[in-house]
């Protein structure tokens, strides 16, 4: 818990976007820093999950956290678009390297408990801690930017970083559901796992049958090049089985896809700063304002636990209901800016609708990135959640496009409201892609089992 927490006690988070715009960044160059962040996070989202099913996956935590901690300290080193965009490349990186990998591990250690039906309320939990402590770091940003300025807030996310790096080493190193060497042993003789039918694959169900090939041909190597072909033969293994499989089961695919609009849609918080700004709140009002937002999504995070029975036609009506208050909100809280003496009222009651609207959306997704993880039958579980990342990246790339391109031409409060029309598109798609509840996630057979279930 501590390594999540950690993760987002950083109060540099409530004002980076104003220390950008305070050191003469406009509205099109911070966007293009975010898009230059989330093309580095999706760019190796899909190799660094395939690694963490190869590797230590506590080490690539041990990783992602010492690359946020330098991305920090670039920043306050080197306070320049120059130094904003190397430290956006660091901060991606240690993004990639954590997504899957983290959930991968949670799911693995539950699985080696028979309690993967715990996922949900656990992963719940898990991120209502974290966005507990994501409200507690912008809180903490008013009082010390008022005794420190961007220095003290960016400092002190530096150290939290690196605590959260050391909370990594403490993480247990929980047993894969199946390891690289077990997906060797499925190898055909092209060295990688033989693909099953394509119609058979197609399905709700699981990855069709197959019977493993071994090879009985070959003289063995010398140990060394048995050593590096194992490395080399598995990640590559993992990183088939995972596309293959993310790709070509209709229910994973679709799975895939929802969670990667549900959370790849929240890159809409990157401006809630620059909205609160837009509307006349100083730096400190603004973190609160953008706590309001945290809040939100901290109550969906919490209640994950009671509504993960949830069907879809509730979740459409609830996302329905969630872009229609975003949009709302957005343009209330814009309004302020021509409305001065009602600042307080509008940015309070605006932020406070943006924030229900978050709320809702972190619910969803929370619910849908457990079933997907319950819908994954194959070996390579972080490989294919870093598929959905991958998607999720791809997504908040084209927010961070839109939003400097749109600027140009629309207010930012109005472009900050269109940015909630997706969560009525996620609405529309979710009697289609939300993956079916599974009554039985406990009894989760062995991983040569697994892997030839009929669909």
């Amino acid at each position: 818990m501590l390594f999540a927490v950690t993760a987002d006690l950083i109060p540099l988070y409530a004002i980076y976007a104003l220390l950008f715009a305070d050191h003469g960044l406009n509205a099109g160059q911070i966007s293009s820093l975010f898009a230059l962040w989330s093309a580095t996070s999706f760019l190796l989202e899909i190799p660094s999950g395939a690694w963490a099913d190869t590797v230590s996956r506590r080490g690539l935590l041990v990783l992602s956290g010492a690359l946020l901690a330098a991305g920090f300290a670039v920043w306050t080193l080197y306070p320049s678009y120059l130094g904003f965009a190397v430290g956006f490349v660091l901060w991606g990186t240690s993004g990639a390297l954590r997504s899957g990998t983290f959930e991968a591990l949670i799911y693995d250690d539950l699985h080696a408990r028979a309690a993967t039906a715990e996922y949900p309320r656990l992963v719940g939990y898990v991120r209502a801690a974290t966005e507990s402590a994501a409200l507690a770091g912008i809180l903490v940003a008013a009082p010390l930017y008022a005794w420190g300025g961007y220095a003290l807030v960016a400092w002190s996310s530096v150290v939290i970083a690196a605590v959260h790096t050391a909370a990594a080493a403490l993480l247990p190193t929980a047993p894969k559901s199946v390891s690289a060497a077990e997906v060797e042993e499925l190898e055909d003789t092209d060295g990688g796992v033989e693909a099953p039918d394509n119609d058979a694959e197609d399905t709700d169900g699981g990855v069709a049958a197959q019977e493993p090939h071994v090879r009985t041909d070959d003289p063995d190597p010398p140990s060394e090049t048995r050593t590096a072909e194992s490395e080399s033969t598995g990640y590559l293994a993992m990183l088939r089985s995972g596309m293959r499989e993310a790709m070509r089961v209709r229910v994973i695919r679709g799975g895939v896809i929802l969670v990667a609009l549900l959370n790849g849609i929240t890159a809409f918080d990157e401006y809630f700063a620059l909205l609160a700004d837009h509307a006349g709140a100083g730096p400190a009002l603004a973190a609160v304002l953008v706590g309001v937002t945290v809040a939100g999504a901290l109550a969906g995070a919490s209640l994950a636990g009671r509504t993960e029975g949830m069907s879809a036609r509730v979740m459409v009506v609830a996302l329905a209901v969630a872009g229609l208050l975003f949009i709302a909100g957005a343009l209330l809280a814009g309004a302020a800016a021509d409305h001065p003496q009602a600042m307080y009222v509008l940015t309070a009651v605006g932020f406070s609708a943006v924030g229900i609207a978050y709320g809702i959306d972190y619910n969803a997704d929370v619910i849908a990135s457990a079933r997907l993880q319950d819908a994954i039958s194959g070996p390579a579980r972080a490989t294919v959640t870093s598929v959905s990342g991958f998607a999720t990246e791809m997504i908040a790339l084209l927010v961070f496009v839109f939003a400097a391109v749109a600027t140009t031409w629309l207010s930012l409060p109005v472009m900050v409201a269109l940015l909630g029309v997706p969560l009525l598109l996620a609405a529309a798609l979710v009697r289609t892609w939300l993956p079916r509840t599974a009554p039985d996630s406990d009894l989760v057979p062995g991983p040569a089992a697994r892997y030839s279930e009929q669909p």
